[in-house]
């Protein structure tokens, strides 16, 4: 099943069950009022919220409507926790080898990760508001995981019972911020501002073959301003799965249900699929020019996010922003 949130019903969204052609929607309000409340009692709710989406896939739901993505709201509009990892190592080997520094060779056995922000999350077509573009404003594609209440110090193997829904987020980063901020030991905090999620969540029965190994095995495809920027492949060069990746947060502490996990930007070794952030483009550029000649996002700019299925048909819903200044 797909789910979303309307823009309705306070902060948190009002929940809805969404066609696997991403044309019709029916409310949920009778089985659960939002998202996290249904993944708060997933075990009750899935079932039902499934049965609705096999009504609605069947033309037979009663009060269905005409889904307009404008007003989708993000499906999680606020998580309890965010959880973001850099498991496509490509990215960090070329990131580092521009800069002179090899990778650590814990990177390969322990997983790189790090608390983001989860208090609020644009929905897929809010604009990207940021105060100056000098903050060096950019995109990251990646594919996210959301769990259920996962115990402390599970297996993999036990983590990957856990994942119940998979969705996209662009993970804005400002990275003229990082540098200042990486320096004082301490982690990401002004540089990184609140992100934007597909405008679905799906259930890994709906990925089909394409879901195997705790994987997506689908590219990522990405557009600025509506020329294609790339299609990196989601389940190359991952390095720990999500399953590994949840056992790892997990490790010291219980995860909330509506935890969410982040792989972190999708990145190959073969550079020719193009990047999923400008700060990869620029660093193949380094790498091969001597220095970047991709800028980074200015107002105007657009953006475009999606993974589609082998006949070309959207899984997600495609997250599609524009830059735009803060209003003082």
């Amino acid at each position: 099943m797909k789910l979303g949130s309307l823009k309705e019903g306070g902060r948190d969204g009002t929940l809805i069950v969404v066609s696997r052609d991403l044309t019709q929607a029916v409310r949920a309000s009778a089985i659960a009022a939002t998202l996290q409340a249904a993944l708060d009692d997933w075990s009750n709710a899935a079932p039902r919220l499934n049965a609705l989406s096999d009504e609605l896939n069947a033309g037979k739901a009663a009060g269905a409507f005409a889904l307009d993505m404008a007003a989708l709201a993000a499906p999680l509009p606020r998580a309890y926790e965010f959880v973001d990892g850099s498991a496509y190592l490509p990215h960090v080997e070329r990131v580092r080898r521009a800069r002179g520094a090899e990778v650590p060779a814990s990177f390969y056995t322990d997983p790189l990760m790090y608390q983001a922000t989860s208090a609020g999350f644009l929905g897929p077509r809010d604009p990207v508001v940021v105060p100056s573009e000098d903050y060096g404003i950019d995109l990251e594609a990646e594919v996210i995981v959301v769990t259920d209440d996962v115990p402390m110090a599970v297996t993999p193997a036990q983590a990957s019972g856990h994942i119940q829904l998979i969705g996209l987020v662009n993970d804005v980063s400002l990275r003229g911020l990082i540098p200042g901020e990486l320096a004082k030991g301490f982690g990401f905090l002004q540089s990184k501002p609140r992100s934007a999620l597909s405008p679905v969540l799906v259930t890994p029965d709906e990925l089909g073959e394409a879901w195997q190994g705790d994987k997506l095995h689908l590219p990522m495809r990405t557009w600025l301003n509506g020329a294609w920027f790339g299609e990196a492949e989601c389940g190359v060069d991952m390095q720990f799965s999500f399953a590994e990746l949840v056992a790892h947060v997990a490790k010291t502490r219980p995860l909330a249900a509506g935890t969410i996990v982040g792989s972190g930007t999708i990145a190959n070794q073969d550079t020719g699929k193009g990047a999923s952030c400008l700060a990869e483009q620029r660093t193949v550029e380094t790498l091969r020019d001597g220095q970047p000649s991709t800028p980074f996002m200015k107002f105007g700019d657009r953006l475009r996010i999606d993974i589609t299925d082998a006949g070309g048909a959207s899984i997600f819903g495609t997250i599609e922003q524009q830059i735009e200044p803060l209003k003082r």
